[in-house]
């Protein structure tokens, strides 16, 4: 643990080294074809299994409860219509995840399963729809859950704001931003202007960041060129193939891939 230089009163756990090592799988080990979907806890086994890290998304649900889920909507991955947030957990908990057998977990369920035998990166989606202050209830829902959790783990988002209630909440867990090109028409609704704020990475001393985790085909950006430089690590998301994961290397400390199976370092 250390004191953030430029933030005295903030510490900055360092990112455990498992995320250096072991590729990471992105929202686990999933594969619709062998009945695997995302985010799922047979992808989980199956990263487990592996040996590979693994990142999952989490969602807010109606009673407060961090759910293992990508999207703001259920329409996807479900039979369900409408938003995660309008659901309980025992209602989530009772959806059919569509293509396979299991149903929507709940964090705590999931950090029950990896038990810390491999890494797991945690991202807080954003619930505001347009990266604005968060009120700090999922946050706290992902703070509560991981009291107590052993295993080498770390939280991200693409919301700053999110960063920054980790950061009071749950002090002692690594925290870091996922980071991206921000092209406004991807990212609609967010505002034009917000994207390019957040496009060079302005809050990663503010929120006592100590890693990035980048668009893969956007790492030559020059910021993510000077945080790396400053020895910050800088992970990549999503790869889907070895070709595409060998050029990411050349820039990348890891990793977060899919589609394919990663090589795990001797």
């Amino acid at each position: 643990m250390k004191r953030c230089l430029k933030l005295p009163d903030i510490t900055c756990p360092a990112l455990p080294s498992g995320f250096l090592r072991l590729p990471v799988t992105h929202r686990a080990l999933h594969d619709r074809a062998q009945g695997r979907i995302e985010n799922s806890p047979a992808a989980i086994r199956a990263a487990v299994a592996a040996g590979y890290a693994i990142e999952v998304d989490v969602q807010l649900s109606a009673d407060g409860v961090a759910m293992v889920f990508h999207d703001d909507d259920l329409d996807r991955l479900t039979s369900e219509r409408g938003p995660v947030r309008a659901r309980t957990a025992a209602e989530l908990g009772d959806m059919a995840l569509t293509g396979g057998s299991d149903t929507i977990p709940t964090l705590a369920t999931v950090l029950g399963m990896v038990a810390g035998r491999v890494p797991l990166l945690i991202e807080i989606k954003d619930q505001t729809g347009a990266m604005g202050e968060s009120d700090g209830r999922l946050e706290a829902a992902v703070a509560q859950a991981l009291v107590g959790y052993g295993g080498e783990v770390a939280v991200m988002s693409f919301n700053p704001h999110s960063v920054a209630q980790m950061a009071r909440l749950a002090p002692d867990v690594a925290r870091g931003l996922t980071t991206s090109s921000y092209d406004p028409e991807d990212w609609a609704p967010v505002p034009a202007e917000v994207c390019d704020r957040l496009r060079e990475i302005p809050d990663f001393d503010r929120v006592g960041a100590s890693f990035i985790s980048h668009q893969g085909n956007d790492l030559t950006r020059p910021r993510v060129l000077a945080l790396r430089a400053a020895g910050v690590p800088v992970l990549c998301w999503t790869i889907r193939s070895p070709e595409q994961e060998a050029m990411a290397r050349q820039i990348a400390a890891n990793v977060t891939f899919e589609g394919y199976l990663s090589v795990i370092p001797a």
